[in-house]
């Protein structure tokens, strides 16, 4: 057998059977290398304990990495605090980082021109399986720092409120919330040759026209049938055709919903779920002027016995179930509808008239009632779960608004400090002015080594 066949045959069982031996002076190092068949330089190291990278019976070959594995373990905390935070970093970041690292504690590593390399990059990410390369979800700041414990806790004491005055079961409790439908569809990905920098795929046009879909489901998984508003100022009948079965149809100037156009749901809305002062209900909403300041809409609401909880403002992308487990699979399929749509009609483009039709086509699929129950249930609101989200959940940023628009200006000594403060601290590294601010496309900052 070649040396090469032979590399690595020992057992860790093997080995510390030999360092016992060795410790209780069994026999020599020649004779307990032979009785129990481990490497006799291999036996030598352990009992010196020469190798830093592995000790004792450990088993592990190959080269060692560049950065000790507690201090990597200390840099997946860090990333993964940062993308909880909604400053997350990107794979040029984190090579950087890893030079930083490495030169701030006095670690010798081969990496070179400021960052490390490729290859440290997918074999650090193959190391750490609980890290993954994402395309992030955009949100806004003013979201960012909406969604805070304080307001969430205030939105369930006021749910629970009302869930222990009413005693609203499941098909008694309604989210409704408003999506675009345009006529330029997004593309979906396409299998094309590995190596090509740029693919097309066909669209309707390059601006389309947008019209708005209420959409209004509840805790037991049933749906209210939708409401398309269309911009434009007649309705033709021809607009209607494949449209889910029930569907309510209006119009305005801009194509969004108005505070005339939200009674007309709202008496829509009565129609089906048929709401009493007998049998109120509940109907969960965001905080949209067009249905919170809307008398017209409150005074019917409050006739047929239909209770209004407003979401905090900032808060639907976690609290609104419509957000969470519905829009985005409806999208995703009326997307699918309209590529479907063009290459059937490839001398066609799409406009208001096949809207209808597209909808229908996906709603019959995303309008499951394991959508409609997976979002009442991440969002806490049935079954009624106060403490659905972790604290780790609520980013908390310590900065005002005005403190993040002087990111971008200049950043000084004194933000470095308030930003050091709010981060996880890294024990081991004494030296990460870079991803808070890297992250926000910030000026160099001068490093700072304690």
């Amino acid at each position: 057998m070649s040396q090469r066949g032979k590399y690595g045959k020992w057992s860790e069982t093997s080995m510390q059977e030999a360092l016992n031996a060795y410790e209780n002076n069994v026999a020599g190092l020649n004779e307990i290398a032979r009785r129990y068949k481990v490497p006799k330089a291999t036996l030598k190291r352990r009992i010196d304990d020469t190798n830093k990278n592995v000790h004792g019976c450990e088993k592990k070959f190959g080269r060692s990495t560049d950065l000790p594995l507690e201090i990597e373990n200390e840099i997946v905390n860090h990333v993964l605090e940062l993308e909880r935070s909604l400053f997350g970093i990107t794979r040029n970041d984190l090579r950087k980082l890893a030079y930083d690292v490495a030169e701030a504690n006095g670690i010798l590593h081969r990496f070179k021109n400021g960052k490390a390399g490729k290859k440290w990059y997918y074999c650090f990410m193959s190391r750490h399986k609980e890290l993954s390369l994402r395309q992030p979800e955009p949100t806004s700041a003013a979201r960012a720092t909406g969604f805070n414990k304080e307001k969430v806790k205030a939105f369930f004491d006021c749910l629970t409120s009302l869930y222990n005055e009413y005693n609203f079961s499941p098909s008694c409790i309604y989210n409704v919330d408003e999506t675009g439908l345009s006529t330029v569809q997004r593309p979906q990905k396409i299998i094309a040759q590995k190596g090509k920098h740029q693919i097309g795929a066909l669209t309707s046009g390059e601006r389309g026209v947008n019209t708005t879909c209420v959409c209004c489901l509840n805790a037991a998984g049933n749906y209210v049938p939708p409401m398309l508003i269309f911009k434009r100022i007649r309705f033709k009948d021809e607009l209607k055709a494949g449209a889910p079965p029930g569907t309510e149809f209006a119009c305005s100037e801009s194509g969004w919903i108005t505070s005339e156009l939200f009674v007309k749901w709202l008496q829509h809305f009565i129609s089906f779920a048929k709401p009493s002062t007998d049998r109120k209900v509940l109907l969960i909403l965001d905080g949209h002027t067009t249905h919170t300041k809307n008398l017209e809409a409150i005074l019917l609401a409050r006739k047929h016995g239909i209770v209004m909880l407003s979401l905090p403002s900032h808060t639907t992308h976690r609290l609104q179930p419509c957000d969470v487990s519905f829009f985005k699979p409806l999208n995703s399929y009326y997307n699918q509808a309209a590529d479907k749509w063009l290459r059937t009609n490839p001398s066609q483009n799409i406009t208001q008239f096949q809207v209808s039709a597209l909808l229908g086509e996906a709603y019959a699929k995303a309008a499951s009632v394991g959508n409609a129950l997976s979002g009442f249930a991440k969002c806490g609101i049935w079954p009624l779960d106060p403490n659905v989200f972790d604290d780790s959940e609520y980013v908390c940023l310590s900065t005002s608004t005005s403190s993040t628009t002087s990111f971008k200006n200049q950043v000084n000594s004194e933000i470095y400090e308030e930003v050091i403060q709010s981060a996880s601290q890294l024990t081991n590294i004494d030296y990460y002015y870079y991803i808070c601010f890297r992250s926000i496309t910030c000026a160099h900052f001068e490093k700072k080594i304690a």
